[in-house]
């Protein structure tokens, strides 16, 4: 893929009468990219993504997609595409219609467009379902169906409202790989939103954590999981403990949190909770200003030397695992 594709948001700004949606966010998506908004909901995310698709007007800034400024373009000539979390598929048109539905709008003639619609099937293994109207299939064949809807436009970049949301926990884990293989093949820039962790850092090659409209930190979703920079990341990521201690405020993983004797470690704990989790136990203990951290200790090590309920344990860590937070 060449800079062409490249997308660049210009201090973006979204306003709804008195209230601040989307507030001046900049951000350079890299051409090819697998890019996760993350966040809350409320936080901007989709008002985000909605703007770079045109369903949204935009109050301020720009959206800049190879080189040209689409902020006021119709959706049709942007460049982009947009598969909704509904799929919005039309329940009396087929499966081949439903996909050819966009270059019919356009003008592009029924041979050509319905070729296209089979390509585009044969892409997410839709084919033998080319005749069968959406309500014959079942979510994750739904799902297929508006992507192939979606890239029948041969997007630049494809925008994913929570695409996943509507499917069981199984399925889910299933298709996150095939939108993985299918960026890949196709090489293009997908944008997708979502409010799970574990989601984005399946998929995306950059996660952007947004939050109070805000982008409050983006990088490779490697670096964001392990060096969040303010407390709401560590929080909101997962898998962190926040601690706020007289020596200052840092976030530490989970995992790198050992359990000692009382008195052994760096602070002292009371246990409040034990859950087993299959290959690890998640300990989590109250310390000095009330505050819970939670450890994830290999399931054999916690039984090799059991904790119970209301004992007092000791709590270490390497300095080098603790990430100082800005706020």
């Amino acid at each position: 893929m060449s800079m062409q594709s490249d997308l660049e948001l210009v201090s973006l700004t979204k306003r709804y009468g008195d209230a601040l949606a989307v507030d001046a966010i900049s951000h350079h998506f890299k051409a090819g990219v697998y890019a996760c908004l993350l966040g809350p909901s409320g936080c901007g995310k989709s008002s985000t993504l909605r703007m770079i698709a045109g369903h949204e007007s935009v109050s301020d800034g720009s959206i800049v997609l190879g080189g040209r400024d689409v902020s006021h373009l119709p959706p049709a000539k942007r460049g982009t595409a947009m598969m909704f979390q509904s799929y919005a598929l039309f329940p009396h048109l087929s499966v081949r219609d439903n996909v050819a539905f966009s270059l019919r709008m356009a003008g592009v003639d029924k041979a050509t467009r319905l070729k296209r619609a089979d390509e585009m099937l044969a892409l997410v293994e839709m084919q033998k379902y080319a005749d069968r109207k959406p309500d014959q299939l079942s979510g994750g064949q739904q799902q297929r169906v508006a992507l192939a809807r979606a890239l029948i436009t041969r997007p630049q970049v494809l925008l994913l409202d929570e695409p996943l949301s509507a499917l069981d926990p199984f399925l889910r884990i299933r298709m996150r790989s095939e939108l993985k293989k299918l960026q890949r093949e196709l090489g293009i820039s997908f944008i997708h939103v979502t409010h799970g962790q574990d989601e984005a850092l399946a998929l995306a090659d950059e996660i952007i954590v947004m939050n109070n409209a805000v982008i409050e930190q983006s990088g490779p979703a490697r670096e964001v999981f392990n060096a969040p920079r303010t407390a709401f990341v560590a929080r909101f990521m997962g898998g962190h403990n926040v601690l706020d201690l007289p020596q200052g405020k840092f976030a530490l993983r989970s995992d790198e949190m050992v359990v000692t004797p009382a008195a052994a470690g760096k602070i002292d704990g009371r246990v409040s909770g034990i859950e087993y989790q299959g290959t690890h136990v998640a300990l989590t203990a109250t310390v000095a200003g009330e505050q819970d951290v939670t450890a994830l200790i290999p399931e054999a090590q916690f039984f090799e030397t059991p904790r119970d309920l209301g004992e007092v344990i000791g709590l270490g860590w390497d300095e080098r695992a603790a990430h100082p937070l800005a706020s």
